[in-house]
């Protein structure tokens, strides 16, 4: 019982310590981010210090505030500072804006939650129409990641295809899993040591509705996810 509370109060420390982003286009800095990660996860951890077994208590609290800070002072900073370190290999800065999304303009977006880092490449940057092969150009982007990902080995990498919905569903599917796969290639030929996985979700997942041709242009993506753990693991076609 004692093992299986541990064990719990360590993932508590980990999941709690990432619950410090703002919402909307409030932002809190990665020094308070990493404060209130760090504090959280002290909580946390002498939770974990009441389980283990041995010793006195009031020591095991102490321990174990030591650890679940740890974990939540790495945890709460380490995607801000991923996600600026990607944005600064493509040049760009982190935007979590919800609405960035819904900028024409904006053929690059990098942006983080408490769960993962995400870069969006727009299909009109990435291939040419109809094909699954990424441009030249779109290569040499999703190359300059790869950069960030040597120094993160145990990141796992999700690549996810987006369409519009013209043509039938099927052909979508195949569109967006070609798509999705042949990005994943490029990061997985770079010789990273990151587990990398790749699907298609179709139509399935639009941004605007599909009812101009500026919309389904916004529709039309790759996006990658970073995540910390499987934990952290999302369903990026619902």
């Amino acid at each position: 019982m004692k093992i299986k509370l541990m064990i719990s109060s360590v993932i508590a420390a980990t999941m709690i310590s990432g619950c410090a982003t703002g919402t909307g286009n409030q932002t809190i800095d990665n020094n308070q981010k990493a404060i209130i990660g760090t504090t959280l996860g002290a909580l946390a951890g002498i939770a974990l210090g009441n389980n283990v077994g041995g010793g006195s208590k009031k020591r095991n609290k102490v321990v174990g505030a030591v650890v679940g800070a740890a974990i939540g002072g790495a945890i709460g900073y380490s995607l801000d500072k991923q996600a600026k370190e990607v944005a600064d290999s493509l040049n760009t800065n982190v935007n979590n804006n919800p609405n960035a999304v819904l900028d024409p303009n904006q053929d690059l977006i990098v942006s983080n939650t408490d769960n993962y880092v995400k870069i969006m490449f727009r299909d009109a940057m990435m291939f040419e129409t109809n094909s699954a092969t990424p441009t030249m150009s779109a290569s040499s982007k999703i190359a300059k990641v790869t950069s960030v990902l040597e120094k993160y080995p145990n990141t796992l990498v999700q690549v996810t295809g987006h369409t519009d919905n013209r043509g039938s569903y099927s052909l979508n599917k195949n569109l967006s899993e070609k798509r999705a796969s042949n990005v994943g290639n490029i990061i997985y030929t770079s010789g990273v040591n990151n587990q990398i996985f790749s699907k298609g979700c179709s139509f399935d997942k639009p941004v605007a509705p599909n009812n101009s041709a500026s919309n389904m242009g916004l529709n039309r993506r790759v996006e990658v996810y970073l995540y910390p753990n499987t934990e952290s693991v999302i369903d990026t076609c619902k």
